[in-house]
């Protein structure tokens, strides 16, 4: 199978070559790079095999339809789930997570359908939960609120996230608002990979653009998206390479510039057979 390439970023720049030899191809090394992976609960198979890459800086949509296996492996990514067998590799090492701290550690944060988010906690609390700012020594540490507020309005104001006021509880934010608030957390504490389970599938139209627009400026910014969608328009708009996963295998591997929705739709159902190994 041969994709038009997707944009690539993070391109080293290489050494001056001489007049007479050839340009050599740019290889842009996967920021995660998943091989084998296998996971099974007693007699039930959710993955057999897992192929996929994720590329630094780009937005990859993982797509399948319910069973397919899309949840199994963001829990093996995430170190909810240790895989039987398979390897994960980051930045080219081979890992293996044993909790989900150990994947925020590599900068792994993920923004489930339920959010996270505390609604009667303010803004600025819910962006600095398990991360909170201290000042003093030793014991007698108290809360750094101050900067924890000055900091929270530049994080949403970084990524042009409408928020009135840092200080209001989430209660009175809007549902857009709100998914815009856990993936401004995700990608504050997420620096290099951040994974998205339908971040759009409650929201309105209005408040789906927000969203894809905020997508889209972490691209910009080189934040490596993994997004879990069932919106083919949608991944058609906002993702550079889209991975179809079909009884727990990796059925297809399409570069976004190169497909149709019908066709992804087809991968999905297995109208369209896909790949042996993509």
């Amino acid at each position: 199978m041969t994709d038009t390439p997707a944009r690539a970023t993070g391109v080293s720049a290489a050494a001056p070559a001489s007049q007479d030899a050839a340009p050599a191809d740019h290889v842009v090394s996967p920021l995660v790079e998943i091989t084998g992976l296998r996971k099974s609960f007693g007699a039930v198979h959710a993955l057999q095999g897992v192929d996929l890459k994720l590329a630094p800086g780009e937005v990859t949509a993982l797509l399948g339809d319910n069973g397919a296996g899309k949840s199994t492996l963001v829990r093996c990514l995430t170190g909810v789930h240790p895989p039987d067998a398979g390897e994960i590799r980051f930045r080219g090492e081979q890992i293996r997570f044993h909790s989900p701290d150990d994947a925020r550690q590599l900068g792994i944060e993920t923004v489930f359908q339920t959010l996270g988010l505390i609604e009667d906690l303010p803004v600025w609390q819910n962006l600095y939960l398990n991360h909170e700012l201290t000042r003093g020594f030793g014991p007698f540490q108290l809360l750094d609120k101050k900067s924890m507020i000055a900091q929270s309005r530049a994080i949403l104001s970084r990524l042009d996230v409408n928020v009135p006021n840092v200080r209001a509880t989430v209660r009175r934010m809007s549902g857009g608002q709100r998914q815009c608030i856990a993936i401004a957390r995700a990608a504050n504490w997420g620096r290099t990979l951040v994974i998205m389970d339908e971040p759009t599938a409650a929201l309105g139209v209005r408040e789906t653009a927000a969203v894809e627009e905020l997508i889209d400026r972490l691209r910009e910014a080189s934040v490596t998206v993994l997004l879990i969608s069932h919106d083919m328009a949608q991944v058609l708009r906002v993702a550079d390479t889209a991975y179809v996963l079909r009884r727990g295998q990796t059925a297809a591997r399409r570069a976004v510039c190169a497909t149709t929705g019908d066709e992804l739709v087809g991968l999905i159902t297995g109208a369209v057979l896909g790949d042996a190994h993509a």
